[in-house]
């Protein structure tokens, strides 16, 4: 049965017309009949070209964070603008944004950007110019954004293309990309300490720096075991090692002050976007003095046209202001909790193998084991094809989250409890179904 109504099949054929698979990105495609065509979207809901409205948990895969179309900063976008978009000088606006992310995040320097990729790849080549070297470590199922210095080992068919656990290769994710591009970089398992540990005493004096996903945004919400980051950040420090935290999902979701609030760890570079401006195109990197010092005007390129324009800025600046003001996070935790808990209650009664991962503001649901995975080669031994058909499932009724597996459920302090009971429900009968239609072993 077809996710398409008749007016968002239409949409999605004129779409398809003038646009490669109809989308103007690839995880956005779930196939001829069921890609959908959005027509408006308001606080935790979005809906389709025929009217049909769904319970949002993909949130434009993150960004939004407070709710689809919020007065507030609407309201903020409109009226800055009217004094102009783009200077091509700095801004008092840029001035005060960059000031409020070093007061939550405790990061030292701040830089704007436009969006996750753009912030990553400039961290890479910062970390390379004050380092003088080259190489750096990626961590597998770890996504960095798309440019092919990062796509690598960031999805995979089979266990096959990873190589060995012991000495990984780095399996390029697209056609496209450079061979030579992947001598640059180190593939590791996540929370592999030993390897982690034996690779950089052997080859530190090439590696610029450490990328890692304080939490595996990428990989339904993996978290790190308990000595991951703290190892990884005193290694670095050992060997004169960049740390960056990508923070591209978990920057202001996960607490005020993302991940190094969470789990107490500096990095010496951070990637912001997503969540930092509800929905907008915006990105920063922030960091240490020191490093950050390093993009000097003719020797470090960090540029962008856009980069601090009026629309971006002026969002998020009132996104973040509201994490200040309002119990944000706090909503996040309790409904995330609460449909964590419920999910958990639901397969279980159905007798559905399972781990949840993650927390409560980026979840995810592992299904074929109830011992969650702590990398990317466990996640691959999941039963990803069942949690597919659930999804399809649930879009039916109402309720969407990504049809990948990998793509945590993302909240808004929008949604209900209203919301996270119909949410409930509609797994119930989703499960029920599956398994009434012989689609559960």
């Amino acid at each position: 049965m077809t996710l398409q109504g008749e007016q968002t099949a239409r949409w999605f054929q004129r779409a398809s017309s003038v646009m490669p698979y109809g989308v103007s990105s690839n995880f956005r495609y779930w196939g001829d009949q069921d890609t959908l065509v959005i027509q408006r979207a308001q606080g935790a809901y979005l809906w389709d070209m025929d009217g049909k409205r769904y319970i949002d948990y993909r949130l434009g895969f993150g960004p939004v964070i407070i709710g689809h179309a919020d007065a507030q900063i609407n309201q903020a976008v409109a009226q800055a603008i009217q004094e102009g978009t783009l200077s091509a000088w700095t801004t008092p606006a840029e001035v005060e944004l960059a000031e409020r992310i070093i007061r939550l995040t405790g990061v030292e320097m701040v830089r704007l950007a436009n969006s996750g990729t753009e912030a990553t790849m400039q961290a890479l080549r910062i970390a390379r110019a004050h380092t003088g070297r080259e190489k750096y470590i990626k961590f597998e199922g770890h996504y960095h954004g798309s440019a092919d210095y990062f796509m690598f080992s960031t999805a995979a068919a089979s266990l096959n293309m990873l190589g060995s656990p012991r000495s990984p290769i780095p399996a390029p994710m697209s056609s496209g990309m450079p061979a030579q591009i992947a001598e640059t970089v180190i593939i590791l398992p996540f929370n592999d300490l030993d390897l982690l540990e034996r690779t950089i005493r052997a080859r530190w004096g090439e590696i610029a720096a450490v990328f890692v996903e304080p939490v595996m945004g990428n990989v339904g919400g993996i978290l790190p075991q308990e000595n991951f980051l703290p190892t990884l950040r005193r290694l670095c420090d050992e060997y004169g090692i960049v740390l960056v935290f990508d923070e591209v999902k978990t920057g202001f979701r996960i607490a005020k002050g993302g991940a190094q609030e969470f789990f107490n760890i500096k990095a010496d570079l951070v990637t912001y976007a997503k969540a930092l401006g509800n929905g907008f195109p915006i990105a920063a990197i922030g960091g240490k003095r020191e490093v950050m010092m390093t993009i000097a005007p003719g020797q470090v390129s960090q540029s962008g046209t856009y980069n601090g324009n009026t629309v971006a800025v002026a969002a998020a600046l009132a996104t973040l202001e509201r994490f200040e003001k309002d119990p944000i996070h706090e909503t996040l935790r309790q409904r995330g909790q609460s449909l964590m808990k419920g999910i958990d209650e639901v397969l279980t009664d159905h007798d559905i193998t399972h781990a949840l991962t993650g927390l409560p503001a980026m979840f995810g649901i592992f299904l074929g084991s109830s011992e969650p995975p702590r990398n990317f080669r466990e996640y691959l031994k999941g039963n990803s094809a069942l949690y597919a058909q659930l999804v399809r499932g649930l879009a039916q009724r109402g309720v969407l989250p990504d049809i990948d597996g990998r793509e945590p459920w993302f909240l808004c302090a929008a949604l209900s409890e209203a919301d996270v009971q119909e949410t409930l429900n509609v797994v119930n009968d989703t499960v029920r179904n599956l398994k009434e239609r012989g689609k559960v072993n």
